[in-house]
């Protein structure tokens, strides 16, 4: 099957999981597709079986919190980032709920983390206004960079370079294997006093780059030559007192960016026109943190405090 306006409109919610008592921070897929987990304010991950649309288990970090969580390439392992006792790096085996190994360095909280899509390196970025590179081979960091401001990064699907969120006005490209010569490439962006970067992602194809803002504008970015290709807002519905990210990302297609917003719905637009062209009715009872589509599967998810699972209406585009 493949996405248009009419598939988009006909996506419904299929499943809602009430497993959290606090926000999920953080949602992401195995490789295979066949597995969500997530993260909450709760200190839990719970693990969803995508297949069978049920949750499959939960654990606890009660001593450290959870935030951030990642698969690796994996399926059985994970990396968190910690909001109690201090702000190391976790590497947790999902099989015996045992870590294998800590990775510290970051001062302050981190607020990203993301795995390279082709191997055992990984970058994190945290309110100490750094950026590193690690190896989950090794507790040593491989690579460290001091930024101005609140950081956030991402991998390009090749994993060769990846770009920094620096401050709230450029993000910056960086090869990964000569990273210490700086930039090769920097784009501006736009931004009103008093916002942040919140989040940014490659593309599934490469050729654009998600930038979020803590105001709730979405930016798509060409990632060659870093224009702005489009601007997408209506969001965000109130001042964001409470300084929450509202969760975005491409479609598998790299043709739609879908975005959750704070009162409750996801919203979708073509990277190509512009237009948005769907407002799916999610009924969420507190802001969209997290929206992910599946890699493998016709299928997305969101959540707040409650995580839903949303399927196309079959019926609806038969008929």
């Amino acid at each position: 099957m493949k996405l248009d306006e009419k598939v988009w409109r006909s996506f419904q919610i299929s499943k809602v999981f009430r497993e959290n008592t606090n926000r999920i921070n953080a949602m992401d897929y195995s490789s295979s597709g066949e597995l969500l987990i997530t993260s909450s304010d709760d200190d839990s991950i719970v693990i969803y079986d995508c297949e069978e649309g049920k949750s499959k288990r939960t654990l606890l970090s009660k001593k450290y919190g959870v935030s951030l969580i990642r698969y690796t390439h994996a399926q059985n392992t994970v990396l968190h980032s910690s909001t109690k006792v201090d702000d190391t790096i976790r590497y947790l085996s999902l099989h015996d709920n045992k870590y294998l190994r800590y990775f510290k360095g970051h001062q302050k909280r981190v607020v990203s983390l993301t795995m390279s899509p082709i191997d055992d390196t990984f970058i994190s970025g945290a309110l100490d206004k750094s950026v590193r590179l690690w190896d989950l081979r090794s507790p040593n960091c491989g690579g460290l960079m001091h930024v101005t401001g609140r950081p956030v990064a991402a991998f390009d699907p090749e994993g060769l370079i990846f770009a920094a969120g620096i401050d709230t006005e450029y993000v910056k490209l960086y090869d990964l294997r000569s990273f210490d010569r700086g930039p090769f490439s920097t784009f501006k962006i736009p931004c009103e006093k008093g916002t942040e970067l919140s989040s940014l992602c490659f593309s599934p194809d490469g050729k654009h780059i998600l930038v979020s803002t803590s105001n709730g504008v979405l930016r798509v970015l060409d990632a060659f030559n870093g224009q702005i290709t489009q601007t997408f807002t209506g969001i965000v519905t109130e001042r964001n007192e409470k300084g929450y990210t509202l969760g975005s990302c491409f479609s598998p297609d790299s043709n739609y960016v879908i975005a959750g917003s704070q009162d409750g719905h996801l919203h979708v637009w073509s990277v190509d026109t512009g237009n948005k062209i769907a407002i799916l009715e999610a009924n969420h009872p507190s802001p969209i943190g997290c929206v992910a589509f599946n890699p493998k599967y016709m299928m997305l998810a969101s959540a707040c405090t409650n995580a839903a699972f949303w399927i196309p209406n079959l019926e609806e585009l038969q008929s």
